[in-house]
């Protein structure tokens, strides 16, 4: 197998939304803006430079677990199978970066957190936003069923 696995450290840009796939498999996603920062010698200090936005996915538990856990602004640590996707819509060429997400955690260099455990008995409570009908350049047009990774369909 040949994929691309990073792990990409930036901030929470949308809040996180949440739906089940035809199949009963749940899934999250949400932007993340990961802004690089250099040494500016003229002025002695760290500056920022570009910052790049990609579109994370979770399936699953870890879908449900984003759900609960993770708001705007949040600093993250996310580490999956990076997607390079291109569109063409309106004569406009789209390219958009996807992480299909193995991990996701809060940034503990830059905060504190708590952990829960979830088990069956005792699940978070879960409030989830609903994704609506608006879809982005990485997904116009095209059904959840289509962006599942392979497996996602199974058991955890």
């Amino acid at each position: 197998m040949n994929e691309t696995l990073v792990t990409v450290v930036g901030n929470v840009a949308t809040q996180p939304d949440f739906r089940e796939s035809a199949n009963g498999a749940a899934v999250s996603r949400f932007r993340l803006a990961a802004t690089v920062r250099r040494w500016d010698r003229g002025r002695e200090e760290w500056a920022d430079a570009y910052t790049s936005f990609y579109t994370v996915w979770a399936w699953r538990t870890l879908a449900a677990n984003v759900v609960a856990s993770v708001s705007i602004g949040e600093p993250l640590l996310v580490q999956g199978r990076l997607r390079i996707q291109e569109q063409e819509r309106e004569g406009k060429r789209w390219l958009s970066a996807d992480i299909d997400a193995t991990s996701i955690g809060h940034d503990l260099a830059r905060g504190t957190s708590a952990f829960r455990r979830v088990s069956p008995a005792r699940p978070l409570p879960l409030e989830p936003v609903r994704m609506t009908g608006v879809a982005g350049p990485a997904d116009a047009g095209e059904p959840l069923a289509a962006r599942e990774p392979a497996g996602a369909a199974t058991a955890q």
